[in-house]
């Protein structure tokens, strides 16, 4: 080795050393301050980072980080806080407030939208040592609310989108020429002016490409370098800066360099910047997408309302709706607010918020939902809920909370992208210093090109791109489908959901009793028999007295009055309905009234091995007909445990209903397995159980009772019309409160995995690939070196193809569920299964 190879090969590693301490290097810590004993604020700048980086704060006192966004561009227009599930908007040059509720200690990062700039939260244990039971707190981000922050973004969007657009014609017309000469010259030895083989007009036709085409990479490169963490921008900024000086140098003294290394690289520097910029233009363009279903969220909402006050109608913004005002919504309008209906009857299109496509009957004490639109009829509506506590509020807080959130699949790319940038310089390094000392001549130009390549072709974007983006389609399409997902993380482990246990009541039925047969038994016919039944119960107010009632009106009977009506506690009610005594309810009753009910008791017995509940009738002192009452099964549940089953999940019923009535709901939905007569404080116990088997479970339910097993279950599906208490214990919920929602949630959840899958194979075999390559590790096989061009191109190439194939899933839509009749819900016989020592369920329905 010569004395300069040896002094490349010390310099190197000194360099290498230096390296590490820069990058990873003890950093200092920024406390908080704290204010009036109860808040601890500081002032963060944004530019090309975080400014302090690394943030101290102390456990279970409230915390308020101040943005302070110095600068425009795409990179730094949101920060990211996944641990908190939180995030804001930071528009350019303005300073926003991020709150944060800090009540367990540790280290969590932070990062910018695109996941390149991180900064790290230091939370201390409070002196008293205590910590919550829950990991974190959920932020509540100051974001200019709502349609102004997303306003604000997609401003800044177009600004960035036209500014790199001229730079871009800039750097394509002022480096064609360039490029032209020199490949004619040099590659095709083809005519080319003389005048663009100059040094000087090729240096002053690409120095305004280096420093105004190239800029806002020099800026964020150099800027990222300054905090002591690096990007992309950094390795570019890096490699057109060796190739632009080392040109310049050529060209201004070339003197000072031996013969055999006076090359410039200015189209090469021109060629890079331009395609860098390009790629960044097209981009930009093609993230705007993946925002798209937050954007149509915002856009869903009305601007204004129809308020009736002092008994005129008076028209006013949306935002100064209250509670209890009275509104008019003609055919047509939007609803405004969530709301009741005073009066009116229509059909509404919930479509956009439930993704049910058939319009909603609407009539005097239903709810109406702001942001759906009254196709029919005219409405008036008292607003029950407005602002942030409307339904469409609530959904689009939580798509952000679920973007904002980190999937687990996404530490790997960050356990990566930690140390990629610092060791793609590295490898630059220690590319140089072997080309020089033993590659081809010109040692010196070989090492320097094959460096430039590796920085060049190097591309830590697509892998920070790789999760978020797919994440942030997922999570939107499930919201314009009615699945709304609380978190990356559920929607990661839906992808792997082995079994699926469904609440009876309310899930896979309706919840409310209904009259769903008629048997007479003597001389009085369906209607006649049912007619008087209803009327007799129409004092009545147990359940299914008003289910009995309630099939009458549907039938368009007309129910006569009653009198004499009296309860027998536990057995049923009697009247005179038109001159006749009428007796409804158990067998015990009209035993006890001394009315046989033999010429009953098959039909009963049937009734009841259906799951439904016999309620017998008696009329003159005869037995008349029975009424069958039951909880009837949801239009879609049988479809929709088809299709999970064909997903491959196994699916279980878990109900505290008895045995009998358990597997007859089985059987018609094609459920095999049934937890039966288990207790509401069991229901948490019997998933644990499923989960100890090693298999992942999820949990379906609607009632306060379900609270338990939704946060027990790995991912806890809420009936988006079930009660409150459920709904915040689940992961994710179903907004239609159909069990299609089930299906379209484990459906959604692999499509986004694999895409995400997809998108990761993509960084990280571009990159495994391209930079040995670019280094030269095929030059010494087969005389192969890559241009830094080249690289430039393809590492262009590889973040537009993880934003891409993310953007596909924008066209993801769910298989429609099996037409009824298909006989895709037929199973075997259930097994039906009780916790050991449960009482028996009584099995006289009337008494029960």
């Amino acid at each position: 080795m010569s004395a300069a190879d040896i002094l490349v090969v010390v310099a190197a590693v000194a360099a290498l050393a230096g390296l590490g301490w820069f990058f990873f290097g003890p950093r200092q810590a920024t406390a908080a301050v704290l204010t009036g004993g109860v808040v601890q604020r500081l002032d963060v700048a944004v530019k090309g980072g975080y400014r302090p980086e690394v943030i101290r704060v102390r456990q279970g006192v409230p915390v308020e980080l101040t943005f302070d966004r110095q600068e425009s561009g795409d990179c730094t227009s949101r920060v990211v806080f996944p641990d908190f599930r939180a995030s804001a908007a930071l528009p350019a040059h303005q300073r926003t407030t991020v709150r944060l509720d800090p009540d367990q200690a540790g280290e969590f990062g932070f990062a910018c939208g695109m996941n390149m700039i991180h900064g790290t939260l230091l939370v201390e244990p409070a002196a008293d040592g205590a910590t919550s039971g829950r990991p974190h707190q959920a932020a509540a981000a100051t974001e200019a609310a709502g349609a102004t922050a997303g306003d604000a973004e997609e401003a800044e969007r177009a600004v960035e989108i036209a500014d790199l657009a001229r730079r871009v014609l800039a750097g394509v017309a002022l480096t064609l020429p360039v490029l032209y000469a020199v490949m004619a010259h040099d590659v095709f030895r083809a005519w080319a002016p003389a005048v663009l083989l100059n040094h000087w007009v090729q240096l002053a036709l690409i120095t305004p490409v280096m420093f105004y085409t190239g800029w806002p990479i020099h800026r964020t490169g150099w800027l990222a370098l300054a905090h002591r963490s690096a990007d992309m921008n950094s390795l570019i900024t890096i490699g057109t800066a060796a190739a632009y000086g080392y040109s310049l140098l050529v060209t201004a003294a070339p003197g000072l360099l031996p013969a055999g290394v006076r090359e410039v690289y200015f189209e090469t520097t021109g060629v890079i910047l331009t395609l860098i910029v390009l790629g960044r233009l097209i981009e930009t363009r093609a993230k705007a997408g993946t925002g798209q279903a937050i954007r149509e969220l915002l856009g869903l909402r009305p601007r204004t309302a129809r308020v009736v006050r002092d008994g005129a109608e008076t028209e006013i913004g949306v935002e100064q709706v209250v509670v209890g005002d009275e509104l008019v919504i003609r055919p047509g309008e939007k609803i405004p607010v969530d709301a009741v209906v005073l009066s009116g009857s229509s059909a509404v299109d919930e479509s956009m918020v439930t993704g049910e496509p058939m319009p909603a009957a609407k009539q005097a004490g239903d709810a109406v939902i702001g942001a759906t639109v009254n196709t029919t009829g005219s409405l008036r509506v008292r607003a029950a809920n407005v602002g942030a506590d409307t339904l469409l509020a609530q959904i689009i807080a939580m798509v952000r909370q679920a973007q904002a959130s980190r999937a687990p699949i996404q530490r790997l790319a960050d356990a990566v992208s930690g140390y990629f940038v610092p060791a793609v310089i590295g490898v630059a390094i220690a590319t140089f210093a072997v080309w020089f000392t033993v590659g081809p001549a010109p040692a010196f130009t070989m090492a320097l090109v094959a460096a430039i390549a590796v920085l060049i072709i190097a591309c830590p974007c697509a892998l920070g791109l790789a999760t978020p983006l797919s994440i942030q389609v997922g999570t939107g399409k499930g919201a314009r489908a009615g699945i709304l997902v609380r978190s990356a993380e559920a929607l990661e482990t839906a992808n792997q959901l082995e079994v699926v246990v469904l609440d009876k009541t309310g899930t896979i039925t309706t919840g409310r009793p209904a009259l769903t047969d008629v048997r007479t038994a003597g001389r009085w016919d369906e209607d006649e028999l049912l007619a008087l039944v209803a009327a007799a119960e129409s004092d009545s107010e147990h359940p299914l007295a008003a289910a009995i009632v309630a099939g009458a009106r549907d039938r368009g009977l007309a129910i006569p009055a009653a009198a004499g009506f009296g309860s027998v506690t536990g057995q049923g009610v009697q009247a005179t309905v038109a001159g006749h005594p009428v007796l409804v309810g158990s067998a015990r009753l009209l035993a006890t009234a001394g009315i046989g009910t033999s010429a009953l008791d098959a039909a009963a017995a049937e009734l009841s091995a259906r799951g439904q509940t016999p309620v017998l009738a008696a009329i003159d002192g005869e037995p008349a007909g029975i009424l069958a009452v039951a909880d009837t099964v949801k239009e879609d549940s049988a479809a929709a445990i088809a299709a999970l089953r064909r997903l491959g999940v196994e699916v279980i019923m878990l109900t505290g209903d008895n045995a009998r009535t358990a597997a007859a709901i089985a059987r018609q939905t094609g459920v095999s397995r049934v937890l039966a007569e288990v207790l509401p404080g069991q229901k948490a116990n019997e998933v644990r159980r499923l989960q100890a088997g090693g298999r992942t479970v999820g949990m379906v339910g609607d009632g306060i009772n379900d609270a338990p097993a939704l946060a027990a279950a790995d991912v806890g599906l809420a009936i988006g019309t079930g009660t409150d208490v459920a709904i915040e214990a689940a992961d994710i919920t179903l907004v239609s409160g159909s069990l299609a929602g089930v299906v379209t949630a484990i459906s959604l959840s692999r499509a986004t995995m694999r895409n995400i899958r997809q998108n990761l194979f993509f960084a990280l075999a571009y990159n495994a690939i391209g930079i040995p390559v670019a280094g030269g590790i095929l030059y010494p096989f087969f005389g192969v070196r890559l241009s830094p061009a080249i690289a430039a191109a393809a590492m262009a190439l590889s973040s537009l193809s993880v934003v891409g194939n993310a953007n596909r899933l924008r066209r993801y839509h769910p298989a429609p569920l099996p037409p009824p009749g298909s006989g895709l819900g037929a199973a075997a016989e259930p097994q039906v299964e009780t916790p050991a020592g449960a009482e028996p369920a009584p099995l006289d329905p009337a008494t029960a």
